[in-house]
């Protein structure tokens, strides 16, 4: 191995528990900032404003429920993503490369398609918080080691 991709191998890790790290803060978000109906959920749905609680009574509050248990998944995703980033890809070993592929595609690369599709106001910042796991998952290539029959 070259010492430059092995300088490379060694920011898999730290890019990873970045990504972790972005998922838990987001997580907290979603629990703890995040009121029940943004602006751009309005716009999306057609309306200009809060519909009246007698309208829709208990929304906000089911909303809020709802996003208090998305945060916390979020949050523990980040931390697992954490987790495994400072731990298991130490040992170079396939199979983590395949469940950071996996998470990362089925988390925050999933919630940054859908953001786009909705054209989100935060579609841009999501699509950025996908950007550690995508090069994390670029000096992983190798983890394997070299392909059957080639050179070293």
């Amino acid at each position: 191995m070259r010492v430059g991709q092995m300088k490379v191998d060694r920011m898999a890790p730290w890019l990873l528990a970045l990504g972790g790290v972005f998922l838990m803060l987001m997580g907290l978000y979603f629990s703890f900032i995040r009121p029940p109906l943004l602006p751009e959920d309005l716009r999306y749905i057609g309306r200009s404003a809060i519909p009246p609680q007698n309208m829709m009574p208990g929304l906000q509050s089911w909303l809020a429920r709802v996003f208090d248990v998305l945060g916390g998944y979020i949050f523990a995703t980040g931390l697992l993503t954490f987790h495994v980033a400072i731990t298991g890809l130490r040992n170079r070993q396939p199979l983590p490369r395949v469940v950071i592929a996996a998470s990362g595609f089925a988390s925050i690369g999933s919630m940054a398609i859908v953001n786009f599709l909705i054209d989100s106001d935060y579609k841009w910042l999501l699509l950025a918080m996908t950007l550690p796991w995508l090069l994390a998952l670029l000096p992983l290539r190798s983890v394997a080691g070299p392909a059957p029959g080639s050179a070293p």
